[in-house]
C-alpha cells in the first residue's frame, strides 16, 4: 500500500508538482516513521518529486517555496529522529570510548548524505529548467530569423523589381521620346527638305540601335550571378553626359553643358546615377518644355562633394504632378548619398538640382569625368 501512495502520484507530476511532491513527501514520511519496509522506493520518489518541482513548475517563486519547505521539514524530522535514537540507545548500552561516539558519527553520516541527497534533486531539476528555457528561446530566436530571412528576400526582390523597373524606364523613355521628337520633325520637313527628314530617320534609327544596345546590356547584367546590381547595371559614365547634350541638340533643344571645378575621382555608381538623372531631366524637358525651351547642363566638383544641374526653360508647371521619372531620380540620389531638389521654376521650366558627397573613405571603382 505505501508503494502506491508514493509512486502512483508521480504520474501526475507534470500536471501538478507541487501537490506530487508534498504527497509524496508526506508518504515517505509516515513510512519511515512507521518503520515499514521498501525504504530506497520512497527515497528515489521523494528524488523525482522534488526534481519534478523544480523541472517543470512554471511558477518558479512556489517551486523554490515548495521544495524549500519539504527539504527543512525533512531535516527537522531527520534531527528529532536522530536525537532520540541516540538517547534511547544511550540508555541501554554502554558509551563507546574514543574520539567520535559512533551514534553521533551516525547522524553525521546521515546529514551529509541527505544533505547530497536534497542538494541533488533541486540542482538537477534548476538545471533542467533552465535548459528548457534556453531551448525555447533558441527556438524562438531560430522562429525569428527565419521569418527575418523571408523577409529580407522579399525586399531583396521587391529592391530588385524596383531597379528593373527604375533601369527600364531611363533607357525606355529617354531615346523613345527621343525617336518620338525626330519622327515628329522628320515627318514635317519630309516633302519641303528630304535630305533633312533623312538626317532625322537617321538619327531615330540610331537612337533605337543605342537604346536596343542599353537594353540587352541591361538584360545581360540581370541573367548575371554573383555581380553588384548597381556596379554593373551601365556602363555609363559622367564622361557620357555630352552625349546626352548632343542627342537633345539633335532633337531640337538647344542644350548647353558646362564643368565648373577641378575635375575628381568619383564612384562608379555615383556616375551612373548622375548621368541617368540627367538624362531623365533633359527626357522630361523635351517632352513637358515645349518647342521654344532650351536645357543647361551643369558639373560642379565642390571638394568633398559633386552637383548636377539641369536647368530648362519653357512653359511654367501650373500643377507638377511626379511621376515614374521623378521617382526614379530620387531613389539614384538616394542610393548615392546624396539630397536632390526637384521643381519648377517661377519664370518657366524646371530644375533639378543633385549633390552628392564623395567620401574620401570610399572605394573609387570610377574614373573621373
Amino acid at each position: 500500500m505505501y508503494l502506491v501512495f508514493a509512486s502512483a502520484p508521480l504520474a501526475w507530476r507534470r500536471v501538478w508538482p507541487a501537490a506530487v511532491a508534498v504527497i509524496v513527501s508526506v508518504a515517505y514520511f509516515v513510512a519511515v516513521t512507521m518503520h515499514l519496509p521498501e525504504i530506497f522506493a520512497g527515497n528515489i520518489a521523494v528524488f523525482i518529486a522534488l526534481y519534478t518541482v523544480g523541472a517543470w513548475m512554471r511558477n518558479r517563486r512556489g517551486a523554490m517555496i515548495v521544495r524549500v519547505a519539504i527539504i527543512i521539514g525533512m531535516f527537522i524530522w531527520l534531527m528529532f529522529s536522530a536525537y532520540f535514537s541516540v538517547l534511547e540507545v544511550a540508555t541501554e548500552a554502554e558509551v563507546v570510548a574514543g574520539a567520535m561516539s559512533p551514534y553521533v558519527a551516525y547522524i553525521m553520516l546521515q546529514v551529509l548524505i541527505n544533505v547530497l541527497y536534497f542538494a541533488g534533486a533541486y540542482y538537477f531539476g534548476e538545471r533542467t529548467w533552465n535548459a528548457r528555457l534556453q531551448r525555447t528561446a533558441l527556438e524562438q530566436r531560430t522562429a525569428d530569423l527565419e521569418r527575418e530571412r523571408e523577409i529580407t528576400a522579399a525586399q531583396a526582390v521587391a529592391l530588385d523589381r524596383v531597379r528593373i523597373a527604375r533601369e527600364l524606364h531611363d533607357v525606355v523613355a529617354h531615346h523613345v521620346s527621343v525617336m518620338g521628337v525626330q519622327a515628329g520633325a522628320a515627318r514635317l520637313v519630309i516633302e519641303q527638305d528630304a535630305t533633312k527628314a533623312k538626317e532625322l530617320l537617321g538619327d531615330i534609327e540610331k537612337s533605337a540601335r543605342t537604346a536596343l544596345s542599353e537594353l540587352r546590356h541591361l538584360l545581360e547584367t540581370l541573367r548575371a550571378s554573383g555581380e553588384e546590381p548597381e556596379d554593373a547595371a551601365s556602363t555609363v559614365s559622367l564622361s557620357d553626359i555630352p552625349r546626352l547634350v548632343d542627342a537633345a541638340n539633335a532633337a531640337g533643344m538647344p542644350t548647353v553643358f558646362t564643368v565648373v571645378g577641378d575635375e575628381a575621382a568619383v564612384p562608379s555608381v555615383v556616375q551612373v546615377n548622375l548621368f541617368r538623372i540627367a538624362q531623365e531631366s533633359l527626357t522630361n524637358a523635351r517632352r513637358h518644355a515645349g518647342q521654344e525651351a532650351s536645357a543647361d547642363v551643369r558639373l560642379r566638383y565642390l571638394g568633398d562633394a559633386i552637383e548636377l544641374e539641369v536647368v530648362n526653360t519653357g512653359r511654367i508647371a501650373l500643377t507638377p504632378r511626379p511621376g515614374l521619372g521623378q521617382l526614379g531620380m530620387r531613389e539614384r540620389a538616394l542610393a548615392s548619398g546624396g539630397t536632390i531638389e526637384s521643381a519648377p521654376r517661377e519664370r518657366g521650366g524646371w530644375r533639378v538640382r543633385v549633390q552628392v558627397p564623395l567620401a574620401t573613405t570610399a572605394e573609387l571603382t570610377g574614373s573621373p569625368a
